[in-house]
């Protein structure tokens, strides 16, 4: 009782407070808890019934929390704002989503006629493959039909003689050769290219006794003719140069003849053998007249009439610039067309005994007739009355002052020095030529030496003796440069010499003046023209002249030309098609073989320029015989006339006598890439063109990541061996087509005016035809040319930087003009554009054509050029001056021709006719 009692009370007394806590804060936890639990659960409850009670109300006015309308929540500004954006993107997406259906509807369309395309391509490619089959089958039809036809020709076997040939027909005489009986065609078909076997004289005994000038040239000569060969058994002709010897050291007669016998192959006769002996001076001798020479051919300047045999021997003109170029600078003007005297004449007549020439003829020859009258004292009288008249200026004198040079009995012998003589013919409009008293003497080197003289200086040549032959006679129109008159006419000589006309002079002038250069006045020319007369003769073609070797540079291309809006904007004219077949080029001349007497004739005396490296006339039109066929849509039709005739057909076809043609662009550059490459792309898109050759002009290659436009043509890099403008003249072999557009890298032309040139090109195929024009004037104070680059109403010249020509002016420029000329050009580094014009000019006597009113081509923003130097112009003054000298004449001629189009100022509709007028 008592421990249950002390429990409990010390419980309670003692230890009983910690236990009072601890019911306390259980309390206070519940309470805590219960109250939460009433303002969490009551409290929502009583207010949620509150505003509930509150937004019921009638007056709208009292309700707080309620939802309202879109125009009182608006009433704020700033709501306002967002109220209108809100509206405006809905709206914005409301009209994409009926746009994104619209585009939805449309591709939907599009890829159903993406299907119908594919189709209709599929379709396409099958029709062109069925056409391409149709095409293969009527081309091949058509060679079956050409070839049942036409005889099938294949080149002929090449016969080759043996060393000997024993069967050869004998003529009667060796007098009696003609080429007929004294020439074997064998070794030469028309396909052998005629081959010359020269022979080294050095070899023979006699060769140590040659003019050592003559020879020299000659062997010069011989290493740069196209057809010498190395191969004596495949020869056409076997050349020995057996003249002019020295006086000294002159061989017997008999040991030359001799050693001609003994040649590798002679053959017993010497049958297609050619004997050159070269005359350098008026004395030299014909001692080929005492030698037997067999069948061989004979080419010098001394015949006598029983040695010379017509149409198988040639008459060749002197020697007398063995190893030089003539000295244009000294050679005289053609104008005036009258000098000091109307004519003169020097010389002397040595009468002697009979030669041993002479003594070696028969008695049978001696009495084949009486000579006829020596009409020398009549010629001397007359002339001698003439220049006592003085009705005109004339000299003549008939003994020389000092020594007369050797000649033949009857013939005059030259007087004084080749420089006096010069000195008086260059005073001189015409020069007496008196030929030998002995009219068995065909031709004498003093006779030929005079010839020479006198067309060498502008003295027109005046015959007296009509029996004479002169050099190249049988090929050569000597009337056209020489007045040949009988000596009975010797009374009538003055009158006529005072009747001929101004015009008639400068003519005859200008013709000798071509002779001389062509076939007189080098070495080359010399030797280059026998052979030309002996090919004529048994009618082999001439080799075609050589064309420059292409080194082409390497290129990459790739690069999509762009459209030059300036380019492009031609109104409603259609400027032709943009050639997609492959490059066309030119046809070439087929006629070799079937050149008439008529047309080889005409080829030696036409005009001036080497025609016997050039067969054929280059501005013929094609012949009906001659039409090629082009394939069309339905089959196949012959070129002709009359496709381009009016309208549409007039844009879509060039028409004319050579309907289908193109043209190649030669552009000149030298170290500007950026300006090459817009002038490239200016070019893309045009019609009828082949090509274009680059002409790199610089040391300097080009950037390795250039790239080079894709233009649609190819574009031919070409690299020079030096930096010359004669380049751009040069007759590449990668231009394929007639017509040539020079134009120069900074050139800027428009499509429309290319095509209106090359369209007047094509009526006028023998002259320059371009747009920037030139005139020359006459300075009066100076007494001098002068160039001019003003606008003006009348011109004489075309600059080539932006000009249509026709290829063979690039041969004549190239190889013909004269060197002087070229070598000015490079000195310079100028003056190209002013040659061409002058040999342009010289060849055709007539004036270049303009077209469109274009005085300048340059485009805008290109560096400047070198024509902006003021040294250009004093450079152009000199240039002119001096081509003038070598010419000897002015050339150029003034025209106030322009060619215009109206199209360029009148656009007409597309359905009307249009076509280009001249105005």
């Amino acid at each position: 009782m008592t421990g249950y009692t002390m429990l409990r009370n010390g419980g309670v007394g003692n230890g009983g407070q910690p236990w009072m806590l601890r019911w306390s804060s259980r309390i206070r936890l519940t309470w805590l808890s219960f109250t939460l639990f009433i303002i969490l659960v009551f409290f929502p409850l009583i207010a949620h019934y509150y505003l509930t009670t509150i937004d019921d109300a009638d007056d709208a006015g009292k309700r707080i929390f309620g939802p309202r309308t879109g125009n009182e929540l608006c009433e704020v500004k700033h709501v306002q704002d967002l109220c209108r954006i809100r509206e405006s993107v809905s709206e914005e997406l409301l009209q994409l989503e009926a746009k994104r259906q619209e585009l939805n509807s449309e591709i939907a369309k599009l890829n159903l006629k993406i299907e119908a395309c594919k189709k209709s391509i599929e379709n396409a490619k099958q029709d062109l493959l069925q056409l391409k089959n149709v095409i293969s089958q009527t081309e091949h039809s058509y060679k079956e039909l050409m070839a049942q036809n036409q005889p099938k020709l294949s080149l002929p076997i090449r016969l080759l003689p043996d060393k000997d040939e024993s069967n050869f027909p004998l003529p009667k005489s060796n007098r009696n050769c003609r080429l007929h009986n004294c020439f074997d065609y064998s070794r030469c078909p028309l396909t052998s290219g005629f081959p010359v076997y020269v022979y080294n004289s050095d070899q023979f005994s006699f060769g140590n006794s040659l003019d050592p000038l003559i020879k020299q040239a000659f062997e010069s000569t011989v290493r740069t003719n196209v057809y010498v060969t190395e191969n004596a058994n495949i020869a056409c002709i076997y050349v020995i140069l057996v003249g002019e010897m020295q006086e000294p050291v002159t061989p017997k007669p008999t040991e030359i003849e001799q050693q001609l016998h003994t040649l590798p192959y002679w053959r017993t006769d010497g049958h297609n053998h050619l004997i050159i002996n070269l005359s350098r001076k008026s004395e030299t001798q014909n001692f080929l007249y005492n030698i037997s020479t067999g069948r061989a051919m004979i080419a010098q300047s001394t015949f006598y009439d029983v040695q010379y045999r017509p149409g198988f021997d040639i008459v060749v003109s002197p020697l007398v610039h063995a190893m030089s170029e003539p000295n244009f600078l000294e050679i005289p003007p053609q104008v005036p067309v009258k000098r000091k005297y109307l004519f003169s004449f020097q010389g002397e007549k040595v009468e002697s005994l009979r030669s041993s020439l002479q003594e070696v003829r028969s008695f049978e020859e001696e009495m084949e007739g009486n000579a006829p009258a020596d009409y020398d004292d009549r010629i001397i009288a007359t002339l001698k009355a003439v220049q006592d008249s003085k009705l005109d200026f004339v000299l003549v004198e008939f003994t020389c002052k000092n020594q007369p040079k050797p000649s033949l009995p009857t013939e005059w012998a030259l007087c004084g020095e080749r420089e006096d003589r010069h000195e008086l013919l260059k005073l001189s409009t015409f020069a007496l030529i008196i030929t030998p008293g002995d009219t068995h003497l065909v031709i004498s080197s003093g006779c030929a030496m005079r010839l020479f003289e006198a067309l060498e200086v502008g003295a027109i040549p005046v015959i007296l003796g009509e029996q004479v032959h002169l050099p190249y006679h049988n090929v050569i129109r000597w009337n056209e440069a020489a007045l040949i008159i009988p000596k009975p006419r010797i009374t009538e000589v003055h009158f006529l010499l005072r009747s001929i006309s101004d015009n008639d002079l400068l003519a005859m002038r200008r013709q000798g003046r071509f002779l001389w250069e062509t076939y007189f006045s080098t070495s080359d020319s010399v030797f280059s023209t026998v052979l030309a007369i002996i090919r004529t003769r048994i009618q082999i073609p001439a080799v075609p002249i050589r064309e420059e070797t292409a080194v082409e540079i390497p290129h990459r291309s790739g690069k999509a030309a762009g459209t030059d809006p300036n380019m492009a904007d031609n109104g409603d004219l259609d400027l032709g098609p943009v050639e997609t077949e492959p490059p066309y080029s030119s046809p070439k001349y087929l006629r070799n073989f079937t050149l008439t007497a008529m047309d080889i004739y005409r080829n030696w005396n036409a005009a001036p320029g080497p025609f016997h490296l050039f067969p054929h006339t280059p501005f013929d039109p094609v012949l009906p015989s001659e039409a090629k066929f082009l394939g069309s849509g339905t089959g196949f039709r012959p070129i002709g006339g009359g496709a381009g005739g009016s309208g549409k057909e007039f844009q879509a076809a060039l028409g004319g006598n050579v309907p289908r043609e193109q043209f190649t662009v030669v552009m000149l550059t030298y170290e500007r890439e950026e300006v090459l490459m817009n002038s490239l792309e200016r070019l893309n898109g045009l019609p009828y063109l082949n090509k274009v050759v680059v002409v790199w002009n610089s040391p300097k290659l080009p950037s390795e990541d250039l790239l080079w436009p894709d233009i649609g043509v190819p574009i031919v890099v070409v690299r020079t061996e030096k930096n010359s403008l004669n380049n751009r003249f040069l007759p590449w072999d990668e231009i394929e087509t007639e017509a040539i557009l020079s134009i120069d890298d900074d050139a800027h032309l428009r499509h429309d005016e290319i095509m209106f040139g090359f369209r007047v090109w094509r009526e006028a195929r023998d002259r320059i035809v371009g747009f920037p024009g030139r005139y020359h004037a006459w300075d009066i104070p100076h007494q001098s040319w002068l160039y001019n680059s003003n606008y003006s109403c009348e011109l004489s010249m075309v600059l080539t930087g932006a000009a249509f020509f026709h290829k063979y002016y690039a041969y004549l420029y190239s190889y013909v003009m004269p060197q002087a000329i070229r070598d000015m050009v490079d000195e310079y580094i100028n003056c190209e554009d002013i040659a061409m014009n002058f040999l342009v000019s010289h060849i055709t006597r007539k004036p270049p054509i303009k077209v469109t009113s274009r005085w300048t081509f340059r485009c805008p923003g290109c560096p400047q050029a070198l024509s902006h130097d003021d040294s250009h112009f004093h450079e152009r003054h000199k240039c002119i001056n001096f081509f003038v000298k070598v010419y000897g004449y002015m050339p150029l001629l003034y025209t106030q021709f322009r060619v215009d189009s109206v199209l360029f100022k009148t656009r007409l509709p597309h359905d009307k006719t249009k076509c280009f007028k001249f105005i």
